[in-house]
């Protein structure tokens, strides 16, 4: 009797132990939301990273052929400078002719690459994009033969219009070819868009409103600076008058955002508690999102620049090249008759 009466009592005492347990399980699992919060406060919000951005300069590989080239024109034409009082090249005959000649047709040939361009019936003849470089090189074996054969000297009046053409054409291809460069992607890639470059932009600001949650008047600052990028202007000058003015407004809408920013950031840091490091690492990520946003403006108006540009070179370097055929065609049948 007596042992079955103390039997319950570690029972009773085994649920007066389970209670306490029970009961701290709700605390337990309520300081876990607490703790997950004091956590966030600590960890920086998700980094978006920022988009590619267009025309990135091609490696040092890539760029060997082009460099070779160069070096074995320009030691050509060192070596013809120096050798030019010795009297090995003379215009009329010999090596100095067949210069003059294969420099002719050269320039001849330049007109391969706009007639394939233009005209589908030559897909036989190979791509756009490998006429292209022989273009290129032709561009430049040309006027170097022409110059080879003239010994680097001035000789009759038609021979002298004759070289100046070639030079003017020569300086109107390098010019072109850095236009060309400006608004294609690489040397011989495709041609960029208005489009895409304003998709960078708008990337770039989606990178900065999902870092932080920053002021309206922050985003509305950049909505604005960018919408002064966005308006197409008509004429070659009015692009160049609003490329300057958004480098310059870059600069001092730059610091003032960053002023803006730093305080955003320092609210925020005593809001949310964070340390100090973190605070850092807040504010370098928006530093360097508004300058990458800053200059993919200013790279968006200077594409609508260069592309302006682009169109007036068109116009003005096809007359220079007719006119060099013109004098080639004299200079060629005065030599021969007289």
């Amino acid at each position: 009797m007596t042992a079955s009466a103390s039997l319950p009592v570690p029972r009773r005492t085994e649920a007066a132990a389970a209670a306490p347990s029970q009961a701290a399980r709700p605390t337990a699992r309520a300081a876990k939301p607490a703790a997950a919060k004091a956590g966030e406060a600590e960890r920086p919000p998700p980094r978006r990273s920022p988009p590619k951005t267009l025309g990135n300069p091609p490696g040092l590989a890539s760029a060997l052929p082009s460099l070779a080239f160069a070096a074995v024109v320009a030691a050509a034409l060192i070596y013809g400078w120096q050798m030019r009082d010795e009297g090995h090249l003379t215009p009329e005959a010999g090596v100095g002719y067949w210069l003059g000649i294969g420099g002719a047709s050269a320039m001849l040939l330049l007109l391969g690459y706009p007639l394939r361009k233009r005209l589908t019936g030559l897909k036989i003849l190979g791509g756009v994009t490998g006429w292209f470089r022989v273009h290129m090189m032709l561009g430049v074996i040309g006027p170097a033969l022409i110059l080879l054969h003239a010994n680097f000297k001035l000789g009759s009046l038609n021979s002298n219009v004759a070289l100046l053409a070639m030079l003017t054409v020569a300086s109107s291809g390098l010019i072109g070819r850095y236009l060309y460069g400006r608004i294609h992607l690489g040397l011989y890639g495709r041609r960029a868009q208005i489009a895409e470059l304003q998709a960078d932009v708008a990337a770039l600001k989606g990178a900065i409103e999902g870092g932080l949650s920053m002021p309206a008047d922050f985003l509305a600052a950049l909505d604005r600076h960018a919408e002064r990028a966005r308006s197409r202007h008509s004429g070659a000058l009015s692009s160049l008058f609003t490329l300057l003015r958004l480098r310059l407004a870059s600069l001092g809408l730059k610091a003032r955002l960053s002023r803006v920013a730093e305080r955003h950031i320092g609210a925020e840091a005593k809001r949310l508690g964070w340390s100090w490091r973190v605070r850092r690492r807040h504010a370098k990520t928006v530093r360097t999102l508004l300058q990458q946003y800053l200059a993919a403006i200013n790279k968006t108006a200077a594409f609508v620049f260069y592309e302006r540009l682009f169109g007036l070179w068109h116009v003005l370097h096809l007359p220079l090249f007719a006119i060099l055929l013109f004098a080639a065609v004299i200079h060629v049948v005065a030599v021969h008759r007289y």
